[in-house]
């Protein structure tokens, strides 16, 4: 799916102007002249100034592309499938996860996209086992976020 620059420009300046809303309520610290709240807004200037550059070259007549180009997946079913799958998968995960935990909901997630991506079927629950411990040590360990135990909390380790 290809979008017109002009649209991508518009989504990126509504962008640019949420971040420098939010980082105007940043507070001041006493004594300093640079704030909290100087590089993202001066990253979101510049955000603004290529959106904005995207929005005129979008709408010059010359090159003039259309709005919305679908693009040749939409016109296969497996990768629609797909799609939709990665869709209700992370849908399930945001509404799941906490009750049911990061272990268990990942392992279902990976059991879910491994098959719709036709892995050999042998192969889909251990492979989804271990990604699921490696990720969860990764950040539960390693970088400290705290992921929800769910219904596993009596044994977390």
């Amino acid at each position: 799916m290809k979008f017109n620059d002009a649209i991508s420009g518009a989504a990126l300046l509504a962008l640019a102007l949420a971040i420098l809303f939010n980082v105007s309520s940043f507070p001041n610290i006493p004594g300093q002249n640079i704030g909290p709240s100087a590089f993202p807004g001066l990253l979101a200037l510049l955000l603004a100034g290529c959106a904005i550059g995207l929005i005129v070259k979008g709408l010059r007549g010359e090159n003039r592309q259309q709005w919305l180009v679908f693009g040749a997946w939409m016109q296969s079913w497996f990768h629609l499938r797909n799609f939709l799958i990665t869709v209700g998968c992370l849908l399930f995960y945001i509404l799941v996860s906490n009750g049911l935990g990061f272990i268990l909901t990942a392992i279902l997630v990976l059991c879910t996209m491994f098959w719709a991506l036709e892995v050999k079927p042998k192969l889909i629950v251990p492979v989804a086992v271990v990604v699921t411990l490696v990720v969860h040590t990764i950040f539960y360990k390693g970088l400290r976020v705290p992921l929800p135990w769910g219904i596993l909390l009596p044994i977390q380790w």
